[in-house]
């Protein structure tokens, strides 16, 4: 059985959560907080499993995975059903790209708002950057029901869980992002998103 060592409120664990419940896999959870939560956490070293310190890792058999992206593709490869990146390979290419820009333009910003160590005023900037960022990407929803066709893919999967928080972080989308809340509110309904909430992520939005 695979195990994912994830966050309890880490958003990059939670994407492959998603994508675990969107194959149907026969996994486990093992919790990690590295702000020192306890409760069913597991005793497991975060450092043991990963020299950057960062969650999700997934442990399959003598296979041990870390780095969303290469967790996340590693799901969708070993099973199959639904695909989550486009069969072909322009599709594909397109899938990864959106994904580098997510990687470098919003990632940095949520791993900032997710450091408890980090400055007020560094907050702030992220949500400044991180509002705008979303803003762009408002514009960039077409008429299909999910970012990229009608299909839920990779890239929703990842964006999800950013798009659940942002309450939590304190943004608030402008007026002229109402595709994107209409997007992000599609996602929110989806049973796999539903079934991959932890407790404390539930909160996030009461």
């Amino acid at each position: 059985m695979m195990i994912l060592y994830s966050g309890p409120t880490c958003p990059f664990s939670q994407m492959s959560r998603i994508i675990l419940n969107e194959k149907g896999c026969d996994f486990q959870i093992e919790s990690i907080d590295v702000d020192g939560y306890t409760e069913n956490e597991s005793n497991v070293d975060l450092a043991q499993l990963t020299p950057y310190g960062e969650l999700p890792v997934l442990l399959e058999r003598d296979l041990l995975l870390y780095n969303v992206f290469v967790v996340n593709e590693y799901i969708d490869e070993r099973f199959p059903h639904p695909q989550l990146m486009p069969t072909d390979p322009v599709g594909r290419a397109r899938s990864r790209l959106f994904l580098h820009v997510i990687e470098r333009e919003i990632f940095p910003h949520i791993r900032t708002l997710e450091n408890s160590k980090a400055s007020p005023e560094r907050k702030e900037h992220a949500r400044l950057r991180l509002r705008e960022n979303l803003e762009v990407l408002s514009f960039r929803i077409g008429e299909t029901k999910f970012l990229l066709s009608d299909d839920f893919g990779m890239v929703d999967a990842v964006l999800s869980p950013i798009l659940w928080r942002l309450e939590y972080y304190g943004i608030e989308l402008p007026a002229t992002a109402g595709k994107l809340e209409t997007y992000r509110q599609r996602l929110f309904i989806r049973p796999s998103f539903i079934d991959s909430m932890t407790p404390q992520e539930r909160t996030m939005r009461n």
